[in-house]
């Protein structure tokens, strides 16, 4: 599964309750523009409209080599595909206070494109600090035990 683009932000911001993986409804260039890489999660978020999972604010660039496009949205809203139980289960859980749906990153399964999300809870900044604190820690004693 070559990783195409990643939302590391994503993990520093939020805490990563449990991961989930659905299908990327994109046009014909889309789909060549975010082979090439050019796709950014910063900044994006999945939520549930009118019944449909949809990724919003993520931006993918025109393709180089596509012919002229009269009105191309960059940042347009694109839809995910995902299960209709698993849809229900994860407005269920929206439904909990401080829960949202962030995504963290877009891969190929295939010939398919998969955008994988995350049902999160946003960090405080104390604990964003505690998380640096033990990554720090873990580091310097995988150090100590390599010397030895």
């Amino acid at each position: 599964m070559p990783q195409l683009a990643a939302n590391k932000k994503a993990f520093h911001d939020y805490e990563i309750l449990e991961k989930f993986e659905a299908g990327l409804q994109l046009a014909g260039q889309e789909v060549k523009a975010v082979r090439n890489g050019r796709m950014s999660l910063q900044g994006a978020y999945v939520t549930i409209v009118g019944g449909q999972l949809q990724l919003l604010n993520a931006h993918l660039p025109k393709y180089d080599k596509a012919g002229p496009l009269a009105d191309y949205d960059p940042d347009r809203t694109r839809r995910l595909l995902i299960h209709r139980r698993e849809l229900q289960r994860l407005a269920g859980k929206l439904e909990q206070k401080g829960l949202t749906l962030v995504p963290l990153s877009v891969y190929t399964k295939g010939s398919l494109i998969k955008l994988e999300f995350g049902l999160a809870r946003g960090k405080k900044q104390y604990e964003k600090r505690e998380t640096i604190k033990k990554r720090d820690l873990d580091r310097e004693m995988r150090g100590a035990a390599k010397k030895w």
